[in-house]
């Protein structure tokens, strides 16, 4: 009898203890994340006035109309919305280099477009110093506070300020703090299936060369890829399962926009990325205004981050995809593809250029376009405002060592308004020329449209420099030290070179009026304010004498042009390069 009961009381008991034991917990699903990359909007808040050339899948060359802020913030909204957890990331130069209706009101509504886009992070960019650092905290934190020679606040009052954080791990001031903070983390979900996302953000240590020096005076630039790879054990250590690297430098490539093969790939950031700590899984780029995806494992399988940028103006968007394992904390997928905003752009008449069927079309952010509106009318009795006529459309350089007949323009117009200071011969620096002008079909040019050109409000300097002293200005230009470009120089000027010779010694020929430029004469030469400081790297403007400060180098451009009934282009020819 005891046995017979003990036994299916046994049995019960042990039942009883295997429903009690807790089964092991499913895995964790991956997580899925967006990410929406953007650099180099400055301060696009229109549909840029041209096409877009790409090279298509198929090899073959479209023409797109592009851009617009309405446009972009509904392609970023489309996109983001694949995945339930997603973010929006810039590299950089949201400001700075604008066009007149955004440039005039500071940029103010540069940073408004990107809080109602939902910005998350930006990296600041050089243009961001362009007017300052102390007028940058307030494009942080908002407010009226005037650091410019501009009003404040003249549409928004008061201006409300970034919703988003700017991040500047590499720019340090006089205290030894970073000017903005050195990275941002944004968290996901819950429990087992949180995901938290580090981005640091950084400049390109080249920015003091870069920006009038008084806009980065007291900071200091530290080296990027040290400045990365000492923060990611800090967010490692605080958990973090994703690195994402925002940094406003870039690259060229010899592939189309969407090409993931890194195939021709130059340029700076190269030399940053072969230093990243291989725990970065992510580099969002900007600064060369070329639109790229690269797969980095291709050129270094142990470094097997993707690199983007998605061009300029608001052009393109970088959608990015990143499957997440919560449980390694780690990034198992990645994938990115940039996304052309085609947009209804207009050309420079104001007729609307055709669609192209071949790719995606945005509506305008309902919103967003009211928002632009308010901006674009109270600039417009401004932008449309003609100046005079010009001969034809005037191309700005595709590259910094081209001669173009619009920075030869701009280097007359330059020479005839500090003539009064006895300039003999004006440079502009090809760099600083952001556009080109495209007249109405009369001829007929805008203040828009010359301040499209020249948007950074410098004054004209004009000083004295010896021959010898000049001489070496020239050679700066092909140093290989800095900023690697020529200078547009005025009529009268001509100036020929070989960069076969050794550094130091490419110029071949210099002249003024048909008269070789003589070592001990004394000659009047003008520059730009930005030059003037030792912008671009030539320091050599610094030894200039007998400074004389003129005119804006918008107003020396609008009273040349008008000058004339219609201002012809000037010739090519003033600088010649040798091969």
């Amino acid at each position: 009898m005891i046995f017979r009961f003990f036994v299916p009381l046994f049995a019960a008991l042990a039942l009883s203890a295997c429903a009690t034991i807790p089964s092991s917990p499913a895995p964790a699903e991956p997580v899925h994340l967006r990410i929406i990359g953007l650099n180099d909007f400055h301060g696009n808040l229109e549909p840029i006035r041209r096409t877009l050339e790409v090279v298509d899948d198929a090899g073959q060359k479209q023409q797109v109309p592009v851009a617009g802020a309405a446009y972009l913030a509904s392609a970023v909204a489309k996109y983001r919305t694949q995945d339930t957890d997603s973010m929006v990331i810039a590299a950089g130069d949201l400001i700075g280099a604008s066009p007149l209706a955004s440039s005039i009101f500071l940029d103010e509504p540069a940073i408004g477009v990107m809080n109602r886009l939902g910005l998350d992070f930006n990296a600041v960019g050089n243009h961001e110093f362009d007017r300052g650092w102390r007028e940058l905290l307030r494009m942080q934190s908002g407010g009226c506070a005037k650091f410019t020679l501009r009003e404040p606040c003249q549409v928004e009052n008061p201006f409300p300020g970034a919703n988003f954080r700017f991040l500047a791990a590499n720019v340090v001031t006089s205290d030894g703090e970073t000017l903005f903070p050195s990275y941002g983390i944004k968290h996901f979900g819950s429990g087992r299936s949180a995901i938290s996302v580090g981005v640091i953000g950084l400049t390109t240590i080249e920015t003091p060369t870069l920006v009038t020096p008084s806009g980065v005076d007291s900071l200091t630039f530290r080296d990027e890829a040290d400045t990365v790879n000492a923060l990611v054990p800090e967010l490692k250590a605080k958990g973090v399962d994703v690195i994402v690297v925002s940094i406003h430098q870039g690259l060229y490539t010899g592939v189309g926009y969407n090409d993931h093969s890194c195939g021709g790939v130059s340029g700076t950031l190269l030399k940053i990325l072969k230093r990243l700590d291989p725990r970065v899984d992510l580099v969002i780029s900007g600064h060369t205004h070329i639109a790229y995806v690269c797969d980095y494992a291709a050129i270094d399988p142990d470094r097997p981050f993707l690199v983007t940028s998605a061009g300029y103006g608001g052009s393109f968007l970088t959608d990015i995809a990143l499957t997440v394992d919560p449980a390694a904390g780690r990034v198992v997928v990645k994938s990115a593809n940039n996304v052309i905003v085609q947009s209804d752009a207009r050309d420079s008449d104001g007729k609307l250029l055709a669609i192209n069927p071949a790719f995606e079309k945005f509506p305008a952010d309902p919103a967003v376009k009211a928002y632009v509106q308010r901006y674009t009318d109270a600039s417009k009795s401004a932008a449309e405002r003609g100046v005079g006529r010009i001969s034809g459309p005037a191309a700005d350089p595709v590259v910094d060592t081209d001669e173009t007949q619009l920075g030869n323009l701009i280097a007359d117009a330059q020479l005839a308004g500090t003539r009064t200071a006895g300039a003999q011969i004006a440079f502009m620096n090809n760099s600083g020329i952001r556009t080109s002008i495209n007249p109405a079909s009369d001829g007929t040019v805008t203040y828009g449209d010359i301040y499209a050109v020249q948007p950074f409000g410098n004054l004209l300097i004009t000083r004295s420099f010896t021959g010898s002293q000049l001489l070496a200005l020239l050679e700066q230009q092909f140093d290989e030290a800095g900023f690697f470009q020529t200078f547009s120089a005025s009529q009268g000027f001509a100036m020929s070179f070989d960069l076969r010779r050794p550094v130091g010694n490419r110029i071949v020929a210099a002249s003024l009026d048909g008269q070789p430029i003589e070592t001990d004469t004394v000659y009047r030469v003008t520059m730009n304010s930005f030059l003037a400081a030792g912008g671009d790297t030539f320091t050599k403007f610094l030894d200039g004498t007998d400074s004389v400060t003129g005119s804006v180098d918008l107003d020396a451009m609008e009273e040349y042009i008008r000058a004339m009934p219609v201002r012809a282009l000037p010739a090519l020819g003033r600088v010649t390069e040798i091969k």
